[in-house]
């Protein structure tokens, strides 16, 4: 009995930042459907975007200050400036932008640019060396390889279609579809620009808890610094407008309150728990797998029809998901096996200083 509760210990402890991701993106493609909702009501996304993370902030700051008041190192000006910086690229700028272009471009062209990300993320791990990529092994190779194809997938659910695939059932939930601009100068430039501040953000978290390793707190002040840079940035966008800053419906209320505690708490701190033990790229490359659960979710629980095409995609970033865990997880065990492995060096003093024992030794028993 404690042999197996020591192999399931062991496990779970190997499997909990994989399990961790998982949630992240079930969060977030249960969110999806709920913003699409709260959006085409009339929810401003700046403005959601802003309290979102007053509700994160809050949400997590009776936790932040009371579990790490130990281990909280003191706020220096530099590391206010990195946090600042830290919560533009993770919040403020970002999630503006993202929002911002869907108005201008369709949301099949947002999820594959956003899908972008793990790609980006893996070139600037790898630029900025927090990511070994050797070609001549197989699991640096695997790396390489599962990266693209899992965007090959998420491509393919986005661009093809194919033959549809009649729905089970008629769903009585039915969401109503906003109305889009068609602006492809604006659109695409916000998408992208947004992937790659996401991808600076997630290469970013490493450095910065190391400088500052206290998650709870990290992640209480980037909610509340983005919060209130979102602010500024809305204060601009909905000028003239102050009706759009108070909403009395139930449907955005619960939107703001969800997002806020399930994606600006929840998931902001299980994101800086897995990027710490894994690194970015691990982080990144479950993103592919909300688009995946967007459209089984779309599926099964409001009836949409299912396109071939989506089937292929998915199974396509299943196989890619699969193929860089595969090479991560062989990557670790080098690492840990050279970690045990005592330095040549030290080896050959040890052998050294036995044959100088050994030699004395034997000098002291001759008569």
């Amino acid at each position: 009995m404690v042999s197996e509760a020591s192999n399931f210990g062991v496990a779970y402890r190997r499997l909990r930042p994989h399990l961790l991701m998982v949630l992240v993106q079930l969060g977030s493609a249960f969110l999806y459907f709920i913003l699409e909702a709260a959006f085409s009501r009339g929810l401003n996304s700046h403005v959601y975007v802003t309290y979102r993370h007053v509700v994160g902030g809050i949400a997590l700051f009776p936790f932040a200050y009371s579990l790490e008041r130990k281990t909280r190192p003191r706020m220096t000006l530099i590391m206010f400036i990195e946090i600042f910086l830290y919560s533009l690229l993770g919040v403020g700028l970002t999630l503006n932008m993202y929002f911002a272009s869907l108005e201008y471009t369709s949301p099949a062209f947002l999820s594959a640019t956003v899908n972008m990300i793990p790609t980006l993320t893996f070139l600037l791990a790898i630029f900025f060396r927090l990511e070994a990529l050797n070609l001549r092994k197989p699991q640096g190779l695997a790396k390489a390889i599962g990266t693209l194809v899992s965007l090959a997938g998420v491509m393919t659910i986005a661009l093809y279609r194919g033959p549809a695939i009649k729905s089970l059932w008629k769903s009585s939930i039915h969401l109503t579809k906003g109305d889009f601009k068609s602006d492809w100068i604006k659109g695409p430039i916000l998408s992208v620009a947004s992937c790659i501040a996401w991808s600076i953000w997630f290469t970013m978290q490493g450095s910065t808890m190391k400088r500052y390793p206290a998650p709870l707190s990290l992640a209480t002040w980037a909610n509340l610094i983005g919060a209130a840079q979102s602010a500024v940035f809305t204060s601009v966008a909905v000028r003239h407008q102050p009706k759009t800053w108070v909403s009395t419906s139930l449907m955005d209320i619960a939107t703001i309150l969800f997002g806020g505690v399930v994606s600006s708490a929840l998931n902001f701190m299980m994101i800086i728990q897995c990027s710490r033990e894994k690194g970015p790229v691990f982080v990144t490359m479950f993103c592919p797998l909300q688009t995946l659960l967007v459209v089984v979710f779309a599926y099964f629980i409001l009836g949409e029809k299912l396109y071939t095409g989506s089937i292929i995609g998915g199974v396509t970033i299943i196989i890619g998901l699969y193929l860089l865990l595969w090479g991560k997880g062989n990557d670790e065990e080098i690492n840990v096996t050279a970690a045990k492995e005592p330095p040549p060096s030290i080896v050959n003093q040890n052998e050294i200083k036995m044959q100088i024992d050994a030699t004395t030794e034997s000098a002291s028993l001759k008569p």
